[in-house]
């Protein structure tokens, strides 16, 4: 139980929004990973299950709250720019080297990289959260959302691709908000 406490609650932090229903996700989870231990088939299987057990009481909480609809992300909203000079085809990627402290940047970032995660749709952030926070294999990610390995795949790359944008525009503006973003 110790070793899930904090995984849990960042899992339900991130798929939540909220750090209220975050924590009331993360003790009932734990409460339901505690009573249905003996019902656990496969031990080998427990991360996959705990974090099964956790989306199920996000989806539950997730319905007694009011949050917008969920959406389809375009993946041509994703393409990099492109510039034409001297007749050659070039992609337009920030320049991330000029920016300052090591330590700042790093805890900056990371509120940057949970903030462009809560902002993605809660199917292609529940995607995200599971493979690349916690580290899921893509079947286990399937099994634990109730969908295929292809479609994992396809909301993760898209999910990726957002926060990848997100990312990009706040390097672009040397951490100042753009018009209209957060």
């Amino acid at each position: 139980m110790e070793h899930f406490r904090a995984k849990i609650f960042h899992y339900s932090w991130l798929m939540c929004g909220h750090r209220e229903d975050a924590e009331e996700v993360a003790q009932e989870t734990l409460l339901n990973v505690f009573q249905n231990f003996d019902h656990l088939r496969e031990p080998e299987r427990v991360r996959p299950w705990v974090f099964q057990i956790a989306k199920n009481a996000c989806l539950m909480k997730r319905r007694k709250s009011v949050f917008a609809p969920s959406q389809e992300l375009s993946l041509d909203h994703f393409l990099p720019a492109m510039d034409h000079e001297g007749g050659q085809t070039r992609l337009q990627i920030a320049d991330w080297s000029g920016l300052p402290d090591r330590q700042m940047l790093q805890s900056e970032m990371k509120q940057e990289l949970d903030r462009a995660i809560g902002d993605l749709p809660e199917n292609y952030r529940s995607v995200i959260v599971l493979r690349d926070v916690e580290e899921l294999s893509t079947l286990e990610t399937a099994n634990v959302l109730n969908l295929t390995e292809d479609v994992v795949k396809t909301r993760l790359h898209r999910a990726r691709l957002a926060v990848r944008q997100k990312l990009d525009e706040y390097l672009r503006t040397d951490g100042r908000a753009l018009p209209g973003h957060n």
